[in-house]
């Protein structure tokens, strides 16, 4: 083997990479078990706010020292493997910027029936298309006035200056979109700004491409009325005057005083000594304070400055200066910013400040020396505390360029705006020095840039350290009063706690259960060479954790799914290998000839296998959401990793035995010749299996043509909620209590235990206000009420609106055809002949089929849910990648034996052979595979039961499609030979005549 010291480099440097961040997780796991400590009281009760204001009070403090680098517990989470919702505990929200607002207001709220009408046809045929929403209005409003400009609609007072009466439909379409494109860029600002907020909650918040959607994952938050409030409510932009620190001398001086006869007493332990409390360090506070307003750039701390805490104390500094930096100019580092915030809350504090200073944070921390620092802001909040001017006053906001061509924004206000801009304007810079102006949102300072002269026009220059996007940004919080952009949940789970504890649990029982059981497998089949692929399987493991890790992906219960299916194709290359090596070996070939022989022989099967996989996880990736995202991404770095581990690490060390001369047995006494005895004559019972099959699969299409899907709430909209009793009841009890609650009957299972229930309803379904949620909860808490001593508690809830749910079943479609589409050339493109590519997507239809039909038929029989949703469109695209790997290996031995064909033998004699021939290797890797997903079946959880049950019917489907059907459709399409008989008799190594 060539580029073997390649091999062994990359190695180990990924597996020490990998370590390497894995440690973030264990350092992480041991900070969190220290916040449970400290939370806990000693009758074993956690307080849940102590525990977070603990990991809060160490967010920028150093937790791990690694090799002389320390870092803190922010950089240990950003490093960390996070779990997802589903294992933690949270919520997650999809929001949606209304467009409709936004282009209501362009149109100055015109009241034209054409316009209301083409707005409403466009909400209504939203719901059924994937179209954006002002490409449906567009359409609409011009079907209605086909000669009738857009101009005439659109130019106003609000779109002055960018649409003109006599632009044409091109240019107003344009500007239209990008109004909109710049209100969910606005939202985005806005909503990432507040939740910054959330300190060591680590919130995630991103945009999804091609929809005017925003995602939200809020970890661990278990106040959903809260968060729904903080994502939905209406963005404060305000403008106040800065106060410099060295105009509040006395305040601040006062505040030092009382600061720090605290930290001698607390030094001391002596009471009686706070009574007395020299000044000599009023002049050096002093000194400090007048040079406050001095930037970072102007003024570097000194060594002695840099000094600690109880070297300051002798100059009588509290933490309100020594934590500076530097020292007076009142920005601090982003670690101390809870010490800061801890001295402002406290109300003898405030007193000690004027009535009308309000104090506050910058939005972003800067660079200062090594350490990332937030400045403190003093502001002239009023005796009223309303804002001279507020975000509505504002027409127009933008990134521009400066005199200098560096980053700045151009902002416009209105009338009313300007006129009292004007005024203020030229007061500040008639301040000596000249005064400052805060933009500030949401409680928080953007800027705050001095005035350098009066503003007559209203049109004004913020310019400044920017850089592009930093410009973007403020542009964009500028602009949050200027249009209506309202964001609406269109899509909501909430997973509690306990459930995501029992999910923890589960998940982590699957992975070492199932991780076990690969492991003894493969020893007990090929004896030592299953000790190699068992190092293979670990280090298979090692790679794809430490990838996530790095990456800083979330993992989830199909994120677990994800991994144990990685690790079973990563048994599969094996398999395939150690089978031809099994093969070459018992033929009578050396031990070194028949393993290059086997890797070489394997290899083009592992790589048709491996990429056809990939093809389905490129396809979940685009089109799947959440926990199927999370699905993909595993799948995918799980089959990078098993392939370079299956291929080249375990080649290797297979090497290295043979240069020691070390004999490798490639089985045991009992496995040596395992299932290559069975003799099936698959083609010539190709009726029998066709009959079978036709008849499950009409019996399920007619049972679904009567009955319909069985649609998961994803699919078709709805309220899901997770509910667990003290007491057992019936499901037929809950579902009448909760039909006389919320007026409709709600569908009502039970969900993995006799006191918990999965209850699924349409009530308000399109109503995406908070207040429906609200009342929706509150009907379902009064229906469980009913059951008199019998304590109820939601563990989750999931809320899709209608809208999304049709756009996630029309992504479910596309990603089923895509795929098959994808393999099917991928197919064709590697065996050259359109009947294996026919034989292959005959196979997968098939597959398909018998997967929904079996879940049609078994729906009212299984005792758990089957619903079709995106979990089961993610199981259906993971049996299809299993048949095909499947048929692709089978093919790959069909073209194979049909390279060395006779003349005197047929086509189907040949591929018959072949399939037996093939047997061991499809039946030792569908046992495996299986052993693993039946302990996901049992240990798994209930949330992904349907989706594991899917697999599992599916893995034996799949194995059936490609042997029963595929190859037999592959012989039926090569009518050119005759076709054996299903009497015939397979005899080993003869071929089958007719």
């Amino acid at each position: 083997m060539q580029n073997k010291g390649l091999v062994i480099f990359l190695s180990v440097v990924v597996t020490l990479l990998c370590f390497f961040y894995l440690s973030f997780t264990v350092v992480s796991y041991n900070v969190q078990q220290d916040a449970v400590a400290v939370a806990t009281d000693p009758s074993g009760k956690i307080d849940v706010n102590k525990k977070q204001a603990y990991l809060d009070s160490i967010w920028n403090t150093p937790v791990y020292n690694l090799f002389g680098a320390e870092y803190t517990y922010k950089e240990v989470k950003d490093y960390e493997l996070s779990l997802g919702l589903d294992l933690q505990g949270g919520m997650h929200v999809t929001l949606e910027v209304s467009p409709v607002d936004i282009i209501k207001g362009l149109a100055a709220n015109s009241q034209d029936s054409s316009f209301v009408k083409a707005l409403r046809t466009a909400s209504i045929e939203q719901k059924k298309s994937r179209q954006s929403f002002s490409s449906l209005f567009f359409k609409a409003y011009r079907d209605a006035n086909p000669d009738k400009r857009l101009a005439s609609l659109f130019a106003n007072a609000a779109t002055r200056g960018k649409i003109a009466t006599n632009d044409d439909d091109s240019k107003v379409i344009s500007v239209v979109n990008e109004e909109i494109e710049s209100a969910i860029d606005r939202s985005f600002t806005i909503l990432s700004n507040r939740l910054d907020q959330f300190g060591t909650s680590q919130p995630n918040i991103q945009r999804l491409p091609g929809t005017g959607r925003i995602q939200v994952e809020i970890p661990g938050a278990d106040n959903p009325q809260r968060v729904r409030k903080l994502l939905q409510g209406v963005a404060r932009l305000e403008f106040w005057d800065v106060i410099e620190p060295n105009t509040l001398n006395n305040s601040l001086l006062a505040i030092n005083d009382i600061l720090v006869k605290e930290q001698k007493a607390a030094k001391t332990g002596d009471q009686a000594k706070t009574g007395e409390q020299a000044k000599t360090g009023d002049e050096d506070l002093s000194s400090l304070l007048g040079d406050s307003t001095k930037t970072a750039s102007d003024t570097t701390a000194t060594a002695d400055e840099s000094k600690g805490l109880d070297s300051l104390q002798n100059l009588n500094i509290s933490p309100l200066f020594s934590l500076s930096n530097p020292q007076g100019s009142f920005r601090y580092s982003t670690k101390d910013t809870a010490v800061i915030n801890d001295i402002f809350r406290r109300q003898d504090v405030r007193n000690l400040l004027p009535r009308t200073v309000g104090v506050f944070w910058g939005n972003k921390p800067e660079l200062i020396g090594t350490t990332e620092s937030l400045e403190l802001f003093f502001l002239d909040i009023g005796r009223n505390g309303k804002s001279k001017l507020t975000g509505e006053v504002i027409t127009d906001a933008r990134n521009d360029l400066d005199e200098y061509a560096r980053p700045a924004v151009s902002m416009n206000m209105n009338s009313v705006g300007t006129r009292i801009w004007a005024k203020w304007t030229s007061e500040a810079s008639s301040k000596s020095p000249k005064g400052r102006i805060a933009i500030m949102l949401d409680n928080t300072v953007y800027s705050a840039p001095s005035v350098n002269g009066e503003i007559p026009n209203g049109n004004s220059q913020i310019s400044g350290n920017f850089t592009v996007e930093e410009a973007k940004d403020l542009a964009n919080v500028l602009k949050a009063g200027s249009l209506p952009a309202p964001t609406k949940i269109v899509e909501e789970s909430s997973v509690g706690p306990t459930l995501g504890q029992e999910s923890i649990r589960n998940g982590m029982i699957s992975i070492v259960v199932g991780f076990l059981i690969i492991i003894f497998f493969m020893l007990i089949v090929y004896n030592a060479s299953g000790w190699v692929a068992d190092l293979a399987v670990i280090l298979n493991l090692i790679f794809l954790l430490g990838i996530l890790a790095s990456l800083n992906a979330a993992l989830t219960l199909p994120g677990i799914a994800g991994i144990l299916l990685s690790l079973a194709i990563a048994v599969d290359a094996n398999v395939l290998i150690n089978e031809r090596v099994k093969e070459d070996i018992n033929a009578g070939k050396s031990l070194e000839t028949s393993i290059r022989a086997g890797y070489k022989n394997a290899f083009t099967a592992i790589i048709d296998s491996n990429v056809t996989t990939l093809i389905k996880g490129f396809v979940l990736l685009a089109f799947g959401s959440g926990l199927i995202y999370g699905f993909a991404v595993t799948l995918i770095i799980g089959i990078l990793c098993s392939f370079f581990t299956s291929v080249f690490f375990t080649r290797v060390i297979f090497e290295y035995y043979i240069r020691r001369g070390t004999k490798i047995k490639f089985s045991m006494g009992w496995s040596k010749d395992l299932f290559r005895s069975i003799n099936i004559n698959f083609i010539g019972n190709r009726k029998i299996y066709y009959t079978i099959s036709s008849a499950i699969i009409i019996a399920g299409m007619g049972f679904l043509a009567v009955k319909g899907f069985n649609y998961g709430v994803d699919f078709k909209g709805g309220r899901t909620y997770i509910v667990a009793l003290d007491k057992a009841v019936t499901a037929k009890a809950v579902r009448e209590n909760l039909t006389e609650s919320f007026g409709e009957a709600p569908e009502v299972k039970t969900f993995g235990s006799e006191t918990k229930y999965k209850i699924t309803t349409s009530y308000l379904i399109d109503d995406d206000s908070d207040e429906a949620t609200a009342q929706a909860e509150k009907h379902l808490q009064t229906g469980l009420g009913k059951f008199s001593g019998n304590n109820a508690s939601i563990l989750s809830s999931y809320k899709v609106g209608p809208t999304i749910a049709n756009d996630i079943k029309i992504s479910a479609i596309w990603s089923l055809l895509v795929a098959v589409v994808l393999m099917f050339l991928y197919i064709l493109i590697r065996f050259r002949k359109w009947q294996f590519a026919m034989g292959t997507v005959v196979s997968l239809f098939h597959t398909v089929l018998m997967v929904l039909s079996l879940f049609v038929l078994l729906e009212n029989v299984m005792p758990f849910s089957l619903e079709i949703d995106q979990a089961f469109v993610a199981a259906i695209l993971t049996v299809i990648g299993y048949s095909i790997n499947d048929s692709v290996v089978v093919f790959d031995r069909v073209r194979e034996f049909l390279s060395m064909k006779k003349s005197t033998e047929d086509t189907a004699s040949v591929v018959n052979n072949a399939l037996n021939d093939t047997l061991s290797r499809t039946l030792i890797t569908g046992m495996s595979t299986l052993f693993v997903l039946f302990i996901l079946f049992i240990f798994g959880g209930e949330t992904i039961r349907g989706f594991t049950f899917a697999m599992l019917i599916g893995v034996i489907i799949g194995t059936y499609s490609s042997l029963c059907i595929g190859t037999p459709v592959l012989v039926d399409f090569s009518k050119d030979d005759k076709l054996p008989d299903s009497t015939n008799k397979v005899a080993p190594g003869k071929a089958v005549t007719a």
